[in-house]
C-alpha cells in the first residue's frame, strides 16, 4: 500500500466509474481527497459518503475543469478544506465514438475543451502553488487507445494523445520543482461510462478484448493502486512516463 499520509489529492471526473475509484484508493492511501464533478452531485457526495465511511477525508467541489475559473475555485477550496494539493489526478474526459463522416465542430470542441485544455489548466494551477513540497505529483489518465487506435475514436484518441506530449513537456518543465508528472493509459473498460454507452457485451467490447492478451476488460479497481504508487513517494524517481495499465494491449 502507498502511503499518502497527510497529503491532498485532487481527482477530477471522480463522480464514478474510474474516477471514483481512484479518489477511494488515494483515501485508503492515507490521502485526503477532493472529488471533483461536473453534473453529478449525488453521485460525487456518494463517493465522499463512502470515503468518509471508510475513516478518510474527502469533500465533494463541483467545476468544469475546461474553465479557468472553474479550475481556480477548485484549487481554492481544496486548500481552504485540506491545504495545498500535493497530488493532481487528471481523470474528466468527455469520450464520444463516432465515424469520421459524422464529425462535427461542437463534438471536437467538447473533447478538446475538457480532454486536453482542462488539465492543461489543472497542471497550471497546480503548479502555480507556491508552496508544493518535494513530493507533489500529478498524474493524467490517458488511454491505450493511442497505440490501439480503435475506429471511431479520431477526436478522442487525438485528445489523449496530446495529453500524453503535454505529460512529458510537463514533467521536463516542471522537475526542477521536484513535480513529477506521469500518465496511465487503461484499456478498454467496464465502466458507468462504457455501460452507458452500451459497450460492455458488444461487437466492439468483444474486438478489443480479441486485443487484449490478460483476456478481459479492465475495470476500475485495475488502476487505482497503480494511480496511488505514482502519486506516492516510491515512485520518486520516475517522471514524464506513460504507463500502459491495459492487460496487454497495446
Amino acid at each position: 500500500m502507498s502511503d499518502l499520509k497527510n497529503r491532498t489529492a485532487l481527482v477530477t471526473g471522480a463522480s464514478k466509474g474510474i474516477g471514483a475509484h481512484l479518489a477511494s484508493a488515494l483515501a485508503a492511501a492515507g490521502a485526503a481527497v477532493v472529488v471533483n464533478y461536473r453534473t453529478d452531485a449525488a453521485g460525487a457526495q456518494r463517493v465522499v459518503d463512502d470515503i468518509v465511511a471508510a475513516g478518510g477525508q474527502a469533500l465533494a467541489v463541483q467545476g468544469d475543469v475546461g474553465q479557468r475559473a472553474d479550475v481556480e475555485a477548485m484549487f481554492t477550496a481544496a486548500r481552504n478544506a485540506f491545504g495545498p494539493v500535493d497530488i493532481l489526478v487528471n481523470n474528466a474526459a468527455v469520450v464520444a465514438f463516432a465515424p469520421l463522416s459524422a464529425l462535427t465542430e461542437e463534438d471536437f470542441h467538447r473533447q478538446v475543451d475538457t480532454n486536453v485544455l482542462g488539465p492543461l489548466l489543472t497542471m497550471q494551477a497546480f503548479a502555480a502553488q507556491d508552496d508544493l513540497g518535494r513530493s507533489a505529483s500529478i498524474v493524467n489518465i490517458s488511454t491505450a487507445g493511442t497505440s490501439t487506435h480503435p475506429p471511431f475514436s479520431s477526436v478522442y484518441v487525438a485528445t489523449k494523445s496530446a495529453l500524453n506530449s503535454a505529460t512529458r513537456v510537463a514533467a521536463r518543465e516542471l522537475a526542477p520543482r521536484g513535480v513529477r508528472v506521469n500518465a496511465v493509459a487503461p484499456s478498454a473498460s467496464d465502466t458507468d461510462g462504457t455501460r452507458a454507452m452500451g459497450f460492455p457485451g458488444s461487437p466492439a467490447a468483444e474486438a478489443a478484448v480479441a486485443e487484449i492478451p490478460l483476456g478481459r476488460l479492465g475495470v476500475p479497481e485495475d488502476y487505482g493502486q497503480v494511480v496511488a504508487f505514482l502519486a506516492s513517494d516510491a515512485a520518486r524517481w520516475i517522471t514524464g512516463e506513460v504507463l500502459f495499465v491495459s492487460g496487454g494491449q497495446r
